[in-house]
């Protein structure tokens, strides 16, 4: 039978706009969920690895272990892979994987870990179904999605309103899930987890500096990534719309009462140990 294969196209691309946002990423500000749960011997998978901030973090956590991080992007895994290595940490390795079908054993990893990945692919339960695959017995499953639909902003703002309706349907059309945070553990179920801890976290954007920034990236990413280019193709926007919602992020950024708040939904499973045979 043939293996399953991504099916949806990732939205965000690898602008600089958008790795201006990966990179920004560590395991305290994008994983504080999983931390209490790593000891130094494990050994670890990062689905979705981008540029390696994170995955370089928790190799640092588990120094007497291992981490592998994948993504789809050969040139992203070489970001990646420069990450550790200016680090110079021994105990990474990087690779190109498909989250629906990945190239290890069964039953290889502790802790298998995806950061705002299912909401990118086109099969998030059978993704979470590999991970359950190539998790050792007694295993963590650790995922973390944010939630479109549950950002919020202050003041209200028509421009960004319509950036939310157009991100949410340009996601859509690419075969992903923009509010991918709420349904985690729904997903969890179908994939056949049974001991699923959900929680949820934020990133909260509200000092002159933070507003500054992620205004700034969202601004440049609306008009010059791979989500612009997709939004003019896909009849879903306009260039002339795009500067629009470009300039409505660049107003609201320069507000000193601007306030912006992303949820995400977090799961950690357990993968069930193996039943004791009957003697």
């Amino acid at each position: 039978m043939p293996k399953p294969q991504e099916t949806a196209v990732y939205t965000h691309g690898h602008h600089e706009s958008v790795l201006r946002s990966h990179t920004w990423r560590t395991a305290a500000n994008s994983a504080a969920y999983l931390l209490g749960s790593l000891k130094p011997h494990m050994k670890i998978l990062d689905i979705g690895c981008g540029p390696g901030t994170i995955t370089a973090d928790l190799a640092g956590l588990v120094p007497d272990g291992h981490v592998t991080g994948v993504d789809r992007a050969p040139e992203i895994v070489e970001r990646a892979r420069a990450t550790a290595a200016a680090r110079g940490l021994g105990n990474t390795d990087f690779a190109v994987a498909d989250a629906h079908a990945l190239d290890y054993p069964d039953d290889t990893f502790c802790v298998v870990h995806a950061h705002q990945v299912l909401q990118h692919v086109g099969d998030p339960v059978q993704a979470l179904r590999e991970m359950r695959r190539v998790a050792k017995p007694g295993g963590i499953i650790a995922v973390r999605d944010s939630d479109y639909g549950a950002m919020t902003w202050y003041p209200a703002s028509p421009g960004l309103d319509g950036w939310l309706d157009l991100y949410r349907r340009v996601a859509r059309a690419n075969g992903g899930e923009p509010d991918a945070g709420r349904r985690l553990r729904s997903w969890a179920l179908e994939a056949g987890f049974t001991d699923i801890t959900a929680t949820s976290a934020t990133w909260t954007f509200a000092t002159p500096e933070e507003r500054e920034w992620w205004s700034g990236l969202w601004a440049d990413r609306t008009v010059a990534s791979a989500y612009a280019r997709l939004a003019t193709e896909g009849g879903h926007a306009t260039a002339e719309g795009l500067r629009t919602v470009s300039a409505a992020w660049r107003e609201w950024g320069a507000r000193p009462d601007g306030w912006f708040s992303v949820l995400h939904g977090e799961i950690l499973c357990r993968k069930e140990s193996r039943p004791v045979p009957e003697r």
